[in-house]
């Protein structure tokens, strides 16, 4: 991975911008990110922003025309050194791509443009010819759950979910599925429609804005319901 001027496909957006601010060396990097991927970036205030970059937060999840303006704002103004901007959006629109395929083809001095999106198919022709795409692996090598769901008991319940006390709904939400995944392949709990409503029921909660943790804490315990005995 490079600081040039490119379109990276990944569906690990948050770590791929980390990874490119771990490779600044004298640059400034100006990134445009949701909403949430700010959270997944700095879970906690006081957390302080790597040096030498700067986030702009969009207002909605989605890139919108009025944030393409801010970005050419940035990209007109003068620098000597040099400034990578980096847009990071599940997907751009077509109009997005086109408000931005001047700057992107004549970047104007010290300014350099990569683009981070998980959607190949949503990026114009036009945007290829002039940007080189690299495609990350989707291979994820997911962390240890931290919870045995063999043993599970009260004890464990409560640990795991203290554990997850910052946790957001967009990674909880991933959580709960490897929950399910795991308490299924270990052939220890009732696995019947009542089972099943339990993680259908908490996605429908995260999504609706419920607390993580008590979404956590509630799955868990009608899960340890339902172990065989």
């Amino acid at each position: 991975m490079e600081l040039t001027s490119q379109v990276i496909i990944t569906a690990q957006i948050e770590k791929t911008i980390e990874a490119l601010e771990g490779l600044r060396l004298d640059e400034s990097i100006i990134e445009f990110i949701s909403p949430s991927m700010h959270k997944i970036l700095t879970p906690e205030e006081g957390i302080a922003i790597p040096m030498g970059v700067q986030r702009v937060v969009t207002e909605k999840e989605t890139f919108r025309v009025e944030d393409a303006k801010v970005v050419l704002d940035k990209a007109y103004l003068a620098s000597e050194e040099k400034n990578i901007i980096i847009l990071a959006a599940d997907s751009f629109t077509a109009v997005i791509q086109n408000r931005l395929l001047k700057v992107i083809e004549e970047p104007p001095k010290n300014k350099i443009f990569i683009l981070i999106t998980a959607n190949k198919s949503t990026i114009l022709d036009t945007i290829k010819s002039r940007l080189p795409i690299k495609v990350l692996s989707e291979k994820i090598e997911e962390e240890s759950l931290g919870l045995d769901l063999k043993q599970l008991s009260l004890a464990t319940v409560y640990e795991f979910t203290q554990s997850h006390k910052r946790t957001d709904s967009k990674s909880m939400r991933s959580l709960v599925e490897r929950i399910a995944k795991e308490a299924m392949s270990t052939g220890l709990y009732n696995l019947d429609e009542k089972t099943l409503t339990l993680f259908s029921n908490a996605y429908k909660a995260l999504d609706v804005g419920s607390p993580a943790q008590f979404v956590l804490n509630t799955l868990l315990l009608k899960l340890l319901a339902r172990k065989k005995r």
